[in-house]
């Protein structure tokens, strides 16, 4: 039976672009240039090579997401993956990460799946938990924050690195994965890979197809609200200490003064 790889990936924000809150204080993403979430392109990586060790596999990669969300699910075909699930519905507007692992698990649940694989985090909301409360919902082992894994024999097994030891896990599939910036360099899609992408399957679902109620998720279905946001400050001239005999002591008095020392 072949091994069904499921890839969450998130559409965000360019990191490098000017972002603003909109009216509502969601992130206003029409005045951003989108794309593949970086974190989530070494999820994909490790897609790839678990299936290329396989004898059989085949990998879909999941978004929630409004239309240019197709642009990161693009990606990933380019990279590779097989075929991809595009949820997308005017109500996930403003989504939290509670909503958005509703929508994601039954649209992984209604795919199919032995093994999910993440990103360790988002690049926008860099929150880091959303593995974890899929897991939860789909009711499987979580194996997070792996630098190194591998799957055989029914099971999944990696290399979690922490400040002072690493950590070797192991679970039963199916399972949740998680994936750090350290697990391998993401590949370049090729020309080949690019091409081949515009023909790959794209399966598109709204909430009703996953049976969730527009009440469940969206701004007033969200567990958590932005009360308030304000334009970061411009940054000012920094202190320029000119050293006339006096220098150290007045770079001492500046850090003291910043509580630096």
């Amino acid at each position: 039976m072949s091994l069904r790889i499921v890839v969450a990936v998130k559409y965000v924000p360019d990191a490098t672009g000017d972002r603003h809150f909109a009216d509502d204080l969601t992130v206003d993403r029409d005045d951003v240039d989108g794309l593949l979430s970086e974190l989530d392109e070494y999820a994909v990586e490790q897609a790839l090579q678990i299936a290329e060790d396989a004898d059989d596999a085949e990998i879909t990669v999941v978004t929630v997401g409004p239309e240019d969300a197709k642009d990161a699910l693009r990606k990933a075909l380019s990279m590779g993956a097989d075929k991809a699930v595009h949820v997308e519905d005017d109500d996930l507007h403003g989504s939290d990460v509670m909503g958005t692992s509703l929508v994601l698990a039954k649209a992984i649940e209604k795919t199919g799946y032995d093994v999910v694989i993440c990103g360790m985090a988002s690049t926008d909301g860099t929150m880091g938990v959303l593995p974890a409360i899929l897991a939860e919902r789909l009711g499987v082992p979580q194996v997070t924050l792996l630098s190194e894994v591998k799957v055989e024999d029914g099971k999944v097994t990696g290399r979690r690195d922490g400040d002072s030891a690493s950590e070797q896990l192991e679970a039963s599939l199916p399972a949740v994965v998680s994936v750090t910036d350290q697990s391998g360099e993401a590949r370049y899609p090729s020309f080949k890979g690019i091409m081949a992408a515009k023909k790959k399957p794209v399966e598109s679902l709204d909430l009703s197809d996953l049976e969730i109620d527009a009440d469940e998720v969206g701004l007033e279905g969200s567990w958590t609200k932005v009360d308030s946001a304000a334009e970061r400050p411009a940054r000012t001239a920094g202190t320029i200490v000119k050293d006339e005999g006096e220098g150290g002591k007045q770079l001492a008095e500046f850090l003291a003064s910043q509580k630096f020392i």
